[in-house]
């Protein structure tokens, strides 16, 4: 098995998930008590929402960079950044370590490309969705319009992140106001809707089109790299 490095604590509700996804997998692949081969670099997520919002994203580029290679010297064969926003640090990540990155937008847009969609709704925080890192690689690299909610929408979308989710608080008047959110972008072409912060899952499971569960996706992704064969030169 490869030894995978995990960027962590971003926040801890959803690394939780990684890591119980990515064990389960490998036990069921390898059987008995199996696990995987997993570095954890854990942070303050309340530091780093500060920071977020104080627009360091410099700071915050060299916070992951400097974590990432940590993990690379305590041998990790690939790091992975478990959250979705944080991808907005991905290049500076990569160009700081000589190891691969697992990107999530990449796991994401290959499963949006397997069902033939070309436009998708795109949740998370206020600055995955206002931003441009994640639409536009999707649209560069893959060909794949995003839709995003009004700006009313997006505002109760992003705190119930912050303010709930991340938090580890799940409420059904939430729930439903994500639903209605996610049926508006239908209405306005999406064929799916990715649900692109790392807490969501723990809140929507399914809605009125299929949704890109962004966390699921991304463990998955580490999981093939975990059993990835190095090739046998003849």
């Amino acid at each position: 098995m490869k030894k995978i490095g995990l960027l962590g604590g971003l926040s801890c509700e959803s690394t939780v998930e990684y890591y119980k996804i990515i064990n389960s997998e490998v036990r069921k692949k390898l059987g008995g008590c199996s696990s995987a081969k997993l570095i954890i670099e854990s942070f303050d997520f309340a530091e780093i929402e500060a920071m977020q919002f104080a627009n360091k994203w410099d700071e915050l580029g060299e916070k992951l960079s400097t974590a990432a290679q940590n993990l690379e010297k305590a041998g990790a064969e690939y790091i992975v950044i478990c959250t979705n926003l944080m991808h907005k640090v991905a290049p500076e990540v990569q160009r700081n370590i000589s190891v691969p990155l697992i990107h999530m937008v990449d796991s994401v847009a290959e499963q949006i490309t397997k069902q033939n969609m070309a436009k998708v709704g795109l949740l998370g925080t206020i600055f995955t969705m206002e931003e441009d890192f994640y639409s536009k690689k999707l649209a560069e690299d893959y060909c794949i319009e995003t839709i995003i909610p009004n700006n009313e929408d997006r505002m109760e979308v992003s705190r119930v992140i912050y303010e709930e989710l991340c938090c580890g608080q799940i409420k059904e008047s939430s729930k439903q106001k994500y639903l209605e959110i996610i049926d508006k972008m239908k209405a306005q072409g999406a064929q799916g809707v990715i649900l692109g912060c790392t807490e969501i899952p723990l809140m929507i499971q399914e809605a009125s089109i299929p949704v890109f569960n962004t966390t699921k996706i991304h463990a998955m992704s580490v999981v093939e790299r975990i059993f990835e064969q190095v090739p046998t030169l003849v």
